[in-house]
């Protein structure tokens, strides 16, 4: 059973609980559906399946048998609607198809992938109903207002009441243990300073438009109900996880902002970015700090399922030192380049589709930054099942061992050829209640 929390009393300490919120929640059983084909569609379906299973070759690999029928499988439900509302896409197969997901939006939780997949963001705590778009004062928010709900010290899981462009006079430095789930509303974070996810922990960030984010800085801004201080100028990313971990940001918008659209630098760790639609930008994605920052060795995060759309340029992602997954994208746009590196990080390209464009110049997915070839030629970059259109093409290094990539390998990828169906709904979805998302 989910709390309603609606604030819109005046600001008092009493609004600023000192300790978290211990309480605890059964997890909702999920609900499945499940059709009963006829007789004869049974027949049919049991068709596809033979030519598969019937060889007059001896089986070299048993495994392979097991994933040609799960092929199989897979593609008659596509092909046979009524056996399933699913979409190939895992996180959204795990929650779109309930009609009833505005009464159980915390089962969003229990549906992430990836490095980022144990970030539960404010599953545990009462929901907190944003009402006020305003943010006049990022010292002393007022109740009802997205800074204020991002600040408290308990677990919060925070909607939206209605439709809202939300512009920020300072950078949204959000709490641990908190959700903003943008479901139901069209939701928009435009025209100032952005989301900062700063040395706090599960995070998960769903279903905004965030684009035109600005500078900020040289200002106070609070950051907890017990401390607020001094901010130095900031970068104007989307998304800034600085020292963040078990962070989420998935089926947002995101476009044309001052430097990064999502960042993560400075040992941030456990992080996945799923589902984005992204246009109109530079500089893309930066995952680690500098070539001189080791900390970042450790840095995971998984790609998933984006749509690299129009106007890009470059970045997507730029990576250093840590191990990256990147896996079953769309990159429909890039000017530059798609994917690249320095300082010896880990890229394992998995199953993504790479449409390069015109500009001959222009076709290659990768860059190895900052290095000559005697150094990066031993970085271990590849590239598995990728799609590779108009030319595109992607310069593998590194001793290409299955093991070196134990620590960038997340999920497993799905077949390049669903990439269009599996991130058609990349982007801030338009859900209603009542209905399938």
């Amino acid at each position: 059973m989910a709390f309603i929390l609606f604030i819109n009393t005046p600001l008092s300490s009493s609004l600023f609980p000192q300790h978290l919120s211990q309480q605890n929640k059964r997890k909702r059983k999920r609900k499945t559906t499940m059709a009963i084909p006829s007789l004869s569609l049974l027949f049919l379906f049991s068709s596809l399946l033979i030519p598969n299973l019937i060889s007059s070759s001896p089986v070299q690999d048993p495994e392979l048998v097991v994933q040609d029928v799960h092929r199989a499988i897979n593609a008659s439900r596509r092909n046979l609607a009524f056996l399933s509302c699913g979409t190939g896409n895992p996180i959204d197969d795990c929650w779109r198809c309930d009609p009833d997901w505005e009464k159980n939006r915390q089962r969003l939780a229990d549906c992430a992938i990836g490095f980022g997949k144990n970030a539960i963001g404010g599953r545990e705590g009462k929901i907190y109903v944003v009402t006020d778009s305003g943010d006049d004062d990022p010292v002393n928010p007022k109740p009802g207002t997205l800074r204020h709900a991002v600040i408290q010290d308990e677990p919060l899981w925070i909607i939206f009441a209605g439709d809202m462009t939300i512009q920020l006079k300072e950078e949204l430095i959000m709490n641990s243990f908190k959700t903003i789930d943008g479901r139901g509303a069209s939701v928009h974070i435009a025209g100032g300073p952005c989301i900062t996810i700063q040395f706090v922990t599960n995070i998960i960030i769903h279903g905004l438009n965030i684009h035109d984010c600005k500078q900020g800085g040289n200002a106070m801004v609070r950051d907890s109900p017990k401390h607020y201080g001094w901010r130095t100028v900031s970068d104007g990313d989307g998304v800034s996880i600085f020292g963040g971990s078990h962070i989420w940001v998935d089926h947002n918008s995101l476009s044309n902002c001052k430097d990064g659209l999502v960042d993560a630098i400075h040992g941030s760790t456990a992080i996945t970015i799923s589902n984005n639609y992204m246009t109109h930008h530079d500089k893309v994605m930066l995952l680690g700090h500098s070539d001189t920052y080791t900390q970042d060795k450790n840095m995971q995060v998984t790609i998933a399922f984006n749509h690299f759309g129009e106007g890009l340029v470059q970045r997507m992602p730029r990576c250093r030192h840590g191990y990256f997954h990147v896996v079953n994208n769309d990159y429909t746009h890039w000017e530059m380049y798609a994917i690249g590196g320095s300082a010896n990080p880990t890229i394992n390209s998995q199953g993504n589709r790479f449409t390069a464009p015109e500009d001959r110049f222009s076709k290659e997915v990768t860059k190895h930054e900052d290095a000559p070839e005697s150094d990066w030629k031993n970085w271990n970059w590849r590239s598995e099942g990728d799609l590779m259109v108009n030319g595109a093409f992607f310069t593998p290094s590194g001793a290409g061992a299955s093991s070196s990539y134990a620590k960038a390998s997340s999920l497993g990828a799905r077949p390049s050829s669903l990439v269009a169906t599996i991130t058609t709904n990349a982007g801030a979805l338009s859900c209603k209640k009542g209905s399938r998302c």
